[in-house]
């Protein structure tokens, strides 16, 4: 049901004639779960939470340290050596007492993945690397959630919506993961500030298509070139 502080918060985005109160109540009733509280999930969990997600929740086990503070934009001097997920928490009930916010501060496992899984519609990977990729990816396809997949390497992005009614998933783009030697992490490549939170409002703006309806991406990948501005956009 959609309230008066509903209205009144949102009616800018229930304004536009393909979300109104019925898109606005499929956010509100929304059950997101995002991979990662750092430089993809901080932006994702900041937009969800704004845009009204009713019951949204991030899985991270990581500590803040300092070197996370120029993208992690969740996190200030102050949050160094505290967990991710704590201060997650705090911000995100900041921006929006309206929602269930859940933080689970563990590592994402074989073991513990399919009930963290289960009581989420919508899983977003903000995760770093290929292991958690696939191992997330598998378990969509297993539980049948829909995942909104998101990647940066230098100026290098990448989105898609994966096992979504029926769509093609991880493994029918890439069989494999690559070898983790072959491609280094941001701490090893580097990575400009400001482009993990271009990718990451990119997938939380997906997400939101996705739960209302609307338009997206399906059996495609989307490469974004953020140095020339060059998009691509591939079918598989």
């Amino acid at each position: 049901m959609i309230d008066t502080s509903d209205f009144l918060r949102y009616s800018r985005q229930m304004a536009l004639d393909s979300i109104g109160v019925e898109g606005q109540l499929l956010i509100k009733n929304a059950k997101v779960l995002v991979i990662g509280a750092g430089g993809l999930g901080s932006p994702i969990l900041t937009y969800l939470a704004t845009c009204g997600v009713g019951n949204l929740a991030v899985v991270d086990f990581d500590v803040i340290e300092e070197h996370n503070l120029h993208r992690q934009i969740l996190f200030t001097p102050k949050n160094i050596g505290i967990a991710k997920t704590a201060i997650a928490k705090q911000q995100i009930h900041k921006l929006n007492p309206n929602i269930v916010f859940t933080a689970y501060n563990e590592k994402l496992t074989i073991e513990n993945i399919e009930n963290l899984f289960r009581n989420y519609d919508y899983i977003i990977d903000g995760s770093d690397n290929f292991q958690t990729r696939y191992l997330v990816n598998d378990y969509c396809v297993k539980l049948n959630k829909t995942l909104i997949y998101g990647t940066i390497l230098g100026f290098q992005g990448q989105l898609a919506v994966f096992n979504h009614n029926k769509s093609k998933n991880l493994r029918d783009l890439f069989p494999e993961p690559p070898n983790e030697s072959d491609v280094p992490n941001c701490s090893l490549n580097g990575v400009l500030g400001t482009f993990p939170g271009v990718i990451g409002t990119m997938m939380a703006q997906e997400a939101l298509k996705v739960i209302i309806g609307l338009p997206h991406l399906t059996n495609q990948l989307l490469i974004i070139d953020t140095l020339h501005w060059e998009v691509q956009k591939l079918s598989f």
